[in-house]
């Protein structure tokens, strides 16, 4: 795996009443992005109480870049102007192309507004290339049995495969650019070397707990910015 170049703390920066933790774009240590990534938010862990009213994205715009929520408590329901809707329980993944247009919403359902609940949701946006910006605009929900998963150091290490082919196993979407993209939860004294081609950008962010790498140990709401030169 490369060296590390940085480690970002996310900045608390709340919407409303949802708890957020910003770790890019990340004015602290003049990190703007790291192409094509350009943003992400981790919204939770809290608890809502019943009769709450949910995450607070009602209808708003996209255009030029793609969106990736992970679904990690409680669950989401996605609309857009391209007549896509369906709902994601926790541990799924919603993927939009936002290409030359959308307007969607990002809302909570009326069962968990009505009872409450655990809810905690990462958001991701990936950068189009400039000769796919105009794209038409598409949408993917996977389930967490959608997700296809991969155990290392036997069992100590599991990957759940968004983008991207890991150890021959097939990704369920499928990118304009060569984009890796995986949630990866190490159980205690699990170890994984991953290889990086040198020139890639990549980032690992950590949602909870803490994680070696190489000897250097990073806790929770750190993202951490890798070297380019392969390893």
């Amino acid at each position: 795996m490369p060296k590390i170049k940085a480690k970002i703390k996310a900045i608390y920066e709340p919407i409303a009443d949802l708890v957020t933790y910003r770790a890019m774009p990340n004015p602290t240590v003049a990190m703007n992005q790291m192409d094509p990534f350009i943003f992400l938010n981790h919204h939770g862990l809290q608890e809502y109480l019943p009769k709450n009213h949910g995450l607070p994205f009602g209808p708003h715009p996209h255009r030029g870049f793609e969106t990736v929520t992970f679904i990690l408590k409680g669950d989401l329901i996605h609309k857009d102007s391209s007549g896509a809707s369906n709902k994601i329980n926790e541990g799924g993944v919603q993927w939009m192309t936002a290409g030359s247009g959308i307007i969607h919403s990002e809302i909570s359902s009326e069962e968990f507004k009505l009872k409450g609940g655990p809810l905690e949701i990462l958001q991701l946006w990936i950068n189009l290339p400039a000769k796919y910006k105009m794209t038409s605009p598409k949408y993917t929900g996977l389930q967490a049995s959608q997700i296809p998963i991969i155990n290392w150091d036997e069992g100590k290490v599991t990957g759940h495969i968004i983008a991207g082919r890991w150890d021959n196993t097939e990704e369920p979407i499928h990118t304009f650019t060569d984009i890796h993209l995986s949630g990866i939860e190490f159980k205690e004294e699990g170890k994984h070397c991953f290889d990086v081609p040198a020139g890639n950008n990549i980032f690992l962010y950590v949602v909870h707990g803490a994680i070696e790498l190489n000897g250097d140990e990073v806790h929770q709401h750190y993202l951490v910015e890798f070297d380019h030169d392969g390893a």
